[in-house]
């Protein structure tokens, strides 16, 4: 990555006020520039229990999305990710939902309908990012003496002998394509293990994955929070490592929307971008963190004690095995600046690269024109002028990405990035 110096949203002490009233703004007040009426008062939105959803949740229960006029929005729980994929593809209209809280590569995959039913495109759009950082790559306490941890490579010999004893090596992702698919992916390969070959990839929903780990039916998974804190105080297994040690200030989940909502509203669309960048902000503030994980963890929302929510989005990290360490860098962000929340285009072609990667796409997609088609920016810039912030700090590229294994991803030259790979499922 490089410095902050280049990327920062708040380039002057105007800017600064701008942010700080902003983050500020939960009273009746209206936004701070004049915007035009949404041609809606709400949509439906899904969610799935994990603390990167929050800022949808804290748009809800701070009146964020009434005071830009839309009271009328829902969010909705979703069982699994791939509920939400069917329940997008219903759209409101058929009983489902408009958009949501999705993992960034879904965008991609629904837009070219390489994971939908009967591989029917649904157009999408990405409308911004809503964090950075803080899920778990979580290993069975039966490995605790393995010596795993960011490097992946103390299981190779250990699962290449329960292969070679005719048993599967079960490991969890939560849906083919995604962020947590990925990120295994990479922490295994790093580590000289083949995610095609050497384990059994298997489909986990989110809230499922502690439950399973403690029957026994899969050795590690990736999964975001507060799944992998709960693992560690049921004490069934410990985290490896989180993905922020892979790719710090890594892109995680995003407002995703179907693209014929958002052409047919656009006012509206506008209001729920901003709604949302206020609770980003309000969710990004030290002083907020603790009432975050009080108000996400009740039970209609997530239902999960607010101890296995609060420490991590701190950066306060329980990795088990007696392990604990605070790591700030490694929080859970939600504005940064604007940076967390601005859908850079280089980012979406990591994703793209990765996903040709595996093969989940193919190998001649044209990664720009994917995301030419997929992220709007433009909106983002227009949502983040009505609020009276400054955007003179962002473009296409967030420029050279650096992972711990001392791989490079330039966006400008994907193709070099995947030539440097040893292990990928592409020809």
């Amino acid at each position: 990555m490089t410095g902050p110096t280049r990327r920062r949203f708040l380039t002057s002490a105007a800017g600064a006020a701008a942010t700080l009233a902003a983050a500020r703004a939960l009273l009746p007040a209206g936004a701070w520039a004049a915007t035009p009426t949404p041609e809606v008062t709400g949509c439906k939105l899904g969610y799935i229990a994990l603390t990167d959803s929050a800022p949808l949740i804290i748009a809800v229960e701070k009146g964020l999305f009434a005071k830009h006029g839309m009271p009328d929005v829902v969010v909705e729980k979703q069982a699994s990710w791939g509920a939400t994929r069917d329940n997008m593809a219903l759209g409101s209209a058929n009983g489902g939902i408009d958009g949501g809280h999705i993992l960034r590569p879904k965008v991609h995959l629904y837009a070219t309908g390489t994971v939908m039913q009967n591989k029917q495109p649904l157009p999408m759009y990405m409308l911004m990012g809503l964090n950075e950082n803080c899920q778990g790559l979580s290993v069975a306490q039966a490995y605790a003496d393995s010596g795993v941890g960011l490097d992946s490579a103390p299981l190779k010999e250990i699962f290449a002998a329960k292969k070679a004893a005719g048993a599967e090596v079960p490991v969890a992702m939560t849906f083919p394509g995604g962020t947590h698919d990925l990120w295994m992916r990479y922490w295994l390969a790093a580590g000289g293990i083949d995610p095609t070959k050497d384990v059994d990839l298997i489909v986990v929903p989110p809230p499922q994955m502690v439950a399973n780990m403690k029957v026994g039916n899969m050795e590690a998974f990736c999964v975001g929070e507060p799944w992998n804190e709960q693992l560690v105080n049921q004490g069934i297994g410990f985290t490896a490592a989180t993905t922020g040690e892979l790719w710090l200030n890594h892109p995680e989940k995003v407002l995703g929307m179907r693209a014929d909502w958002v052409d047919a509203n656009p006012n509206a669309t506008l209001a729920l971008m901003m709604a949302v960048m206020e609770a980003q902000m309000w969710c990004d503030d030290a002083a907020n963190k603790d009432e975050m994980a009080a108000i996400v963890g009740r039970r209609q929302w997530y239902n999960v004690p607010v101890a296995d929510i609060s420490g991590r989005i701190k950066g306060e990290i329980n990795y088990g095995n007696g392990r604990k360490e605070t790591r700030p860098e490694l929080a859970m962000t939600f504005w940064r600046g604007g940076a967390t929340s601005f859908p850079w285009k280089s980012l979406d072609a990591w994703f793209v690269t990765e996903n040709r990667r595996w093969g989940y796409l193919p190998g001649a997609t044209d990664t720009k024109a994917l995301v030419d088609a997929t992220n709007r920016s433009d909106l983002w810039l227009q949502a983040a002028a009505a609020l009276g912030l400054e955007t003179s700090g962002f473009g296409d590229s967030r420029g050279v990405e650096t992972m711990f294994d001392g791989k490079t991803f330039d966006p400008a030259n994907p193709e070099a990035y995947l030539d440097s790979l040893s292990i990928k499922a592409m020809a």
